[in-house]
């Protein structure tokens, strides 16, 4: 599958230089993070309010040494809070207009969540070939994230793939190549912002409007981009059976 992908022709140097200089209108406008906010959870994705960046380098949460500031949810009850409905949501985005917002994964999708270079390498083999790309967000941390279908629940999970690809919150410093975002994790969800020097945030490429795939439609080629760009061994891995 991956020679499939592996020619490159004008149309393909046109999609490196439109993804590496496209920066959505919308995200630059404060005033639509609401509408935003709102097109996600109409989308299905549940969201519940996160931490802000503090002073400098720090996190909006009164932890001394926040490990993932501006990351992570304000409420331990996160996944119960999480929700898609609308007037919730707008509540929170008025009350709370500081806040970053996160979505639960594992619910209706599952995120792919790779390094920058390899997603963009993935991310144009994948539109040059054709294939159906769901909604793609792209951060100033140095990751690229594939929002697809969730994997479910297997009745047998050896059915599946290693659970070394699968990144739950308090593990993510262990995959600096593909983490798969699955049950119990989460990850930002545009328009966010992130500590640091200058206007760092998280961003839509491709927004929450286009449909969510099949997860192993993307499998390949990320595991592949990534495997190339970071020599991380989850990048080839592969499961097991399907």
């Amino acid at each position: 599958m991956s020679a499939t992908f592996g020619g490159r022709d004008g149309r393909q140097g046109r999609l490196t230089q439109w993804l590496r200089g496209r920066r959505p209108k919308e995200t630059a406008d404060p005033g639509g993070r609401e509408a935003l906010l709102l097109s996600a959870a109409a989308a299905g994705l549940p969201l519940a309010p996160a931490a802000h960046p503090g002073a400098g380098y720090g996190c909006s949460c009164d932890r001394v040494g926040c490990p993932t500031p501006a990351r992570h949810p304000v409420s331990f009850a996160w996944q119960t809070q999480s929700t898609t409905d609308r007037a919730q949501i707008e509540r929170w985005a008025r009350h709370q207009p500081q806040a970053n917002f996160i979505t639960a994964t594992g619910m209706v999708h599952d995120v792919l969540d790779v390094p920058l270079e390899a997603g963009r390498e993935a991310l144009e083999r994948l539109l040059g070939a054709g294939v159906e790309v769901g909604p793609v967000a792209e951060s100033d941390d140095g990751r690229m994230l594939f929002f697809t279908l969730t994997r479910g629940t297997p009745e047998d999970e050896d059915e599946w793939w290693p659970c070394e690809l699968d990144c739950h919150p308090e593990t993510m410093d262990e995959h600096p190549g593909l983490r798969w975002h699955c049950r119990g994790s989460y990850v930002l969800v545009p328009p966010a912002r992130l500590p640091g020097d200058g206007e760092r945030g998280l961003r839509w490429l491709r927004g929450p409007e286009h449909p969510l795939p099949e997860p192993l439609s993307l499998l390949e080629v990320l595991t592949d981009a990534c495997a190339r760009h970071t020599g991380d061994p989850a990048g080839t891995a592969w499961p097991l059976r399907h």
